[in-house]
């Protein structure tokens, strides 16, 4: 490909709100270009790259057996119906309506859809285990989309499908999963760990993430460098130290102005936060199934932990079940009773409040609360004497530091980014729908299923995140848009210009991927473009080396540069080192 025809534009500088270094370089390097908030167009450059890491899914999904595919974006609402999400799941989802009224969504996922089609065709045990997947458009109402690629309202998703006959089945096939996807990142040059997670609204009994270590993610992983304990923050336990034992002192209520913070009201009593009660008001959105079509309903929860401690908002879902959860309104505290800012469980309306307490609470001893009442706080506030939770759980974020809860060491918190995931989805959505199939008895069972996502545009992000230095992208070969840039510096001379051609030629000839950068421009502006763009090959044909019968051979990465003979000697170095 000649650059002087090729459709890119490279840039000085990033556009103002690209933060991270992945979205300004693949903004600089004229990958992409960005549409709306979230929304991306990718330029010949940018769509070579995630040509070539789609290519890399492939076959590794095609290696364990998978089969490729295409299933639609546009999806009708009565097959998310039948799997109870089309109520379930908020704003994120993107609806609409054909001209005859029937209402449709752009697919964020594709479970219901994968397992329409599996009912229609499985009907024997004979026909399992077998693995759909695809490369498809996905779209997500993103409420905060940030870092250029990492968090997008359309993205692309291989998402993949495996159905079995039982659980153990699908615990064969997730391990194969899980080797290709290590191969898959390996691959592409990263070092993503697999780390558990929470299913969310995908629901099942199991779930990894693979994240690739970052200071940019927006993940945070608790790990344990003793015993190789290792989690996702969301839904990380931790050892919590039990508390020595006290006499529960009588209630007193006393004046604390200008205390909303736990910090605050440490340090105007002088006392550890240690020994104060953090409450936290949410809304959730609960399953409600009332007037025969299952829905949601909004609950208002209050959170109780201790003072030091921070609020898990994976944790307090799954505690109170919820399909999602969203910081209470300061009119939807005071109706139940409480205040913001010092807010406790005494007192409240419990007919509208579900309390929800983390487990270290109940073993906790005379603890300052709100009083529900501005600049006042109630001391000696006991659980079980004072009030009583309808639940009791962990809901607390573990942190860097706190005690691994499989060998007591010290945990690691550390940035990342997931670029996948791999869930164990069991028979949710094959019994919602009815996909069955007969076993060896003729007896009718539901298909067990597993999920299993990588995140195209994501990957991409990643790897630059991984492989860049201060003058652009360092994309590893199998990534790389190109093998190889020749650099032509005839600088008008005939001669000179005659042999980049030859070299170019020769190099297309033998199978290579090369860009020709023939634009008649400076030295500086071409050697800068080749850096930003990130090839990992440069060969320079200037006039000097012409005249000694050589070109010079830079290597992106390194950054070691040596002069290499005209001929074919030429192509044979160029393959070895495109393929380094």
């Amino acid at each position: 490909m000649r650059l002087s025809q090729f459709f890119f534009q490279t840039l000085r500088e990033a556009q103002g709100d690209a933060e991270i270094p992945s979205h300004q370089l693949l903004l600089r390097a004229g990958l992409v270009r960005q549409v709306a908030s979230g929304i991306f167009a990718y330029l010949p450059l940018g769509q070579r790259v995630k040509r070539r890491i789609e290519e890399i899914v492939r076959e590794e999904m095609d290696a364990i057996g998978g089969q490729e595919v295409v299933l639609p974006v546009v999806q009708p609402a009565d097959l998310w119906r039948e799997s109870a999400r089309w109520h379930q799941i908020g704003s994120d989802m993107a609806r609409l309506k054909d001209r005859n009224g029937r209402d449709l969504c752009l697919a964020m996922t594709h479970e219901e859809v994968v397992t329409s089609l599996i009912r229609d065709v499985v009907r024997s045990y004979r026909q399992m285990p077998c693995l759909l997947y695809q490369v498809q458009t996905k779209f997500r109402d993103e409420p905060r989309p940030r870092g250029g690629l990492i968090r997008m309202r359309e993205f692309t998703m291989k998402d993949g499908y495996s159905f079995h006959v039982d659980a153990g089945d699908l615990d064969d096939w997730y391990e194969k999963v899980f080797q290709a996807y290590t191969n898959i990142f390996r691959r592409c040059g990263l070092d993503a760990v697999a780390v558990r997670s929470d299913p969310g609204m995908m629901g099942g009994s199991d779930a990894h993430e693979f994240i690739e270590p970052a200071p940019s993610g927006e993940d945070t992983i608790l790990s344990c460098e003793a015993c190789g304990y290792r989690a996702n923050r969301q839904v990380a336990r931790f050892g919590k130290d039990q508390p020595v034992a006290e006499e529960r002192l009588p209630l007193e209520e006393v004046h604390t102005p200008g205390t909303a913070t736990i910090d605050d009201l440490a340090f105007f009593l002088d006392i550890p936060s240690t020994k104060t009660a953090k409450a936290m008001f949410m809304v959730a959105t609960v399953p409600d199934d009332q007037g025969g079509e299952v829905g949601a309903a909004d609950r208002f929860v209050f959170a109780v932990l201790r003072g030091d401690m921070e609020l898990s908002d994976t944790k307090l879902c799954n505690a109170v079940g919820a399909l999602q959860l969203r910081p209470a309104t300061p009119e939807e505290i005071r109706a139940v009773g409480a205040e913001p800012g010092f807010g406790s469980p005494l007192g409240i309306d419990r007919s509208q409040t579900l309390l929800v307490v983390d487990d270290l609470v109940p073993a906790c001893f005379n603890l300052v609360a709100g009083a529900n009442r501005i600049d006042y706080h109630v001391v000696n506030v006991n659980y079980g004497r004072d009030y009583e939770a309808d639940i009791i759980a962990d809901i607390a974020a573990a942190g860097d530091g706190d005690a691994c809860p499989v060998c007591g060491g010290g945990l690691r918190a550390d940035q990342g980014i997931e670029v996948g995931n791999i869930f164990k989805l069991g028979a949710k959505y094959s019994k919602a729908m009815n996909a069955g199939y007969l076993d060896q008895e003729n007896v009718s069972r539901p298909i067990v299923m597993g999920c299993y996502g990588i995140g195209i545009d994501r990957l991409m992000a990643s790897i630059v995140e991984r492989h860049h230095d201060d003058n652009g992208i360092c994309w590893p070969v199998a990534a790389a848009p190109f093998q190889v840039v020749v650099v032509d510096l005839s600088g008008g001379d005939p001669r000179v210009s005659e042999v980049a051609e030859s070299v170019y030629e020769t190099l297309v000839s033998a199978e290579l991927e090369v860009l020709f950068d023939d634009r008649d421009d400076r030295a500086g502006v071409k050697f800068k473009d080749a850096d930003l763009m990130g090839i990992p090959v440069r060969l320079t044909v200037g006039r000097r080396g012409v005249e000694k019968g050589v070109v010079e051979l830079k290597m992106r990465r390194s950054g070691e540069m040596k002069d290499v003979p005209l001929g074919d000697g030429l192509v044979r170095a160029v393959m070895e080192l495109s393929e380094t």
